[in-house]
């Protein structure tokens, strides 16, 4: 069964941190750009951050460059997102995402998707 498989997310003050993790089976992440995407209520999907199939480049949005870090870890066919300094705004539904092709943060690209994690920053 190819799956992925999203957790860490809950609930967190602004200024505090969360770590995401997006399991994979089924298949080799390594193989495959991996994605994290968010969701908000009313609002567009957006891509968060991708770490590429061939070099291990990575991706941010704008929205969260320098507060997030997106990372793998073959042993454990695992890939991370690590979320420093979150803000009110970065609450939403976050997915993780594989995709055969090079590094790109447009959804249509991603053939295999979790089932979501719920992040929210509230006082």
């Amino acid at each position: 069964q190819v799956q992925l498989v999203e957790s860490g997310g809950g609930l967190v003050q602004p200024g505090g941190s969360l770590r995401l993790s997006c399991a994979a089976s089924g298949f080799t992440a390594s193989y495959y750009t991996i994605g994290w995407f968010r969701q908000a209520p009313g609002k567009e999907r957006e891509g968060v951050s991708c770490i590429s199939n061939s070099d291990g480049s990575t991706l941010y949005a704008d929205s969260v460059k320098g507060r997030f870090s997106i990372s793998r870890d073959n042993a454990k066919n695992t890939v991370d997102l690590q979320m420093h300094s979150l803000k009110p705004e970065d609450t939403a539904v976050y997915y993780c995402a594989a995709s055969d092709r090079l590094g790109r943060l447009a959804a249509p690209a991603y053939d295999i998707w979790g089932q979501g994690t719920q992040v929210t920053v509230s006082s």
